[in-house]
């Protein structure tokens, strides 16, 4: 199907010049052409080859080129670290990943414990018992070898559709479609797919296997992550230095920026709940263990109340653990996933035997770093006592 746009052929060579249409205070008057080529692999490959981005967990073309080939285990870690969050904040976790356990095998022998200790910070825990889950089943069933295509990558614990296909391609160099949040924003505005997300998922994931290559697929899949992330950004796109310049429908109509389209957000709902912050006459403050299923499992916490989006007296100072003379310290706010959570903070000091028998564990104050404690919880701590995680400066 051919796309009617409006572009200024060169005229001494006839081809198109795209400018980057975000820098421009006017509009453009232009001819009318047509677009007949289709998006191919080779021009991004030849683009990536320049460009491509340096990450500790990935083997440049250069050194592909030499016969260097990718860890497995690496790719599968960063692949899991980067759902949902920024490669610059997952850098410094896969060092420390690696750093502690510089396999598979090591990450399957580490404590339960001092895995989440170290994924803390990073959100979305279950991502962390599900990577622990994974490590034991490799490990074990598989000798220490992750299967090397997409069906049995899926058949391991906590790997879904996008990390079978992401490690099958890169680490292993088979053709599958690799499509996360950059390559659906590549993907909408070259073909203009007008159908909102997530419904069109699948109209990409098809557009996204036809121009997969058989040759060098796990560099395309990096290659078009690499251009989603550092060319065909949300705002302002620099498509005057994209190699798919002259095909791209979305640039053809003067308006990138308005792929991908999206459904209409709704309002998260808000949950309530109360968190106590009670410190011992010795420094040490009260924790506890969450369950390990569920939100959160197997963090540690401070003693909280349920959370939910009713005002009543399971929601603030009635359900404190003891009875003591709690202080109110301001309220916290944390956005999950699906819902907004408000947590009113308390503080108390006592000794351990006003305390009295407590459900968890006292910990010192001035070595929290080394508790699995989620940011909703630091939030809260931080709330009641402002020097509990202290930060450099400069």
């Amino acid at each position: 199907m051919e796309y009617r746009g409006r572009l200024s052929p060169h005229p001494l060579n006839g081809r198109v010049i795209w400018p980057d249409i975000g820098h421009f205070p006017f509009k453009r008057q232009m001819t009318s052409v047509t677009i007949q080529k289709k998006p191919a692999a080779a021009p991004l490959l030849a683009w990536y080859d320049r460009h491509h981005r340096d990450l500790p967990w990935r083997i440049s073309p250069a050194m592909a080129a030499r016969g260097v080939t990718p860890d497995p285990y690496h790719i599968w870690l960063s692949e899991v670290m980067l759902q949902q969050t920024t490669v610059a904040a997952v850098k410094a976790y896969f060092a420390k990943f690696v750093g502690l356990w510089p396999t598979v095998g090591d990450l399957a022998a580490a404590p339960s414990e001092d895995v989440m200790v170290a994924w803390a910070g990073l959100g979305y825990y279950a991502r962390a018992r599900n990577l622990k889950k994974c490590a034991e089943a490799v490990a074990s069933v598989y000798g220490g070898r992750f299967p090397d295509t997409e069906e049995g990558l899926k058949a391991l614990p906590g790997i879904g559709d996008y990390t079978a296909a992401a490690v099958a391609a890169i680490a292993f160099n088979r053709p599958a479609a690799v499509m996360d949040g950059n390559v659906e924003r590549v993907i909408s505005r070259l073909f203009a797919i007008d159908a909102p997300l997530p419904g069109s998922k699948p109209q990409m994931k098809t557009r996204v296997a036809a121009m997969t290559p058989q040759d060098r697929p796990g560099d395309f899949a990096q290659a078009m992550m690499d251009l989603g992330a550092t060319i065909c950004t949300p705002k302002r796109p620099a498509c005057a230095l994209c190699p798919f310049n002259d095909v791209c429908i979305a640039l053809a109509t003067d308006d990138p920026e308005r792929f991908p389209v999206k459904a209409a957000k709704k309002d998260k709902p808000v949950r309530l709940g109360a968190a106590f912050v009670a410190v011992d006459t010795d420094g040490h403050l009260l924790l506890r263990r969450r369950p390990d299923s569920g939100l959160l499992g197997g963090m540690t916490e401070v003693p909280t109340t349920a959370w939910t989006s009713r005002v009543d007296g399971e929601t603030g100072v009635e359900a404190a653990p003891f009875a003591a003379g709690w202080q109110a310290c301001g309220t916290v706010t944390h956005v999950f996933t699906h819902f907004e959570l408000r947590l009113g903070v308390y503080r108390v000091l006592v000794s351990r035997a006003e305390a009295g028998p407590v459900h968890g564990f006292w910990a010192p104050v001035t070595n929290l770093d080394g508790e699995a404690l989620p940011t909703v919880m630091k939030k809260a701590i931080a709330a009641a006592i402002p020097t509990a995680f202290p930060t450099s400066k400069g």
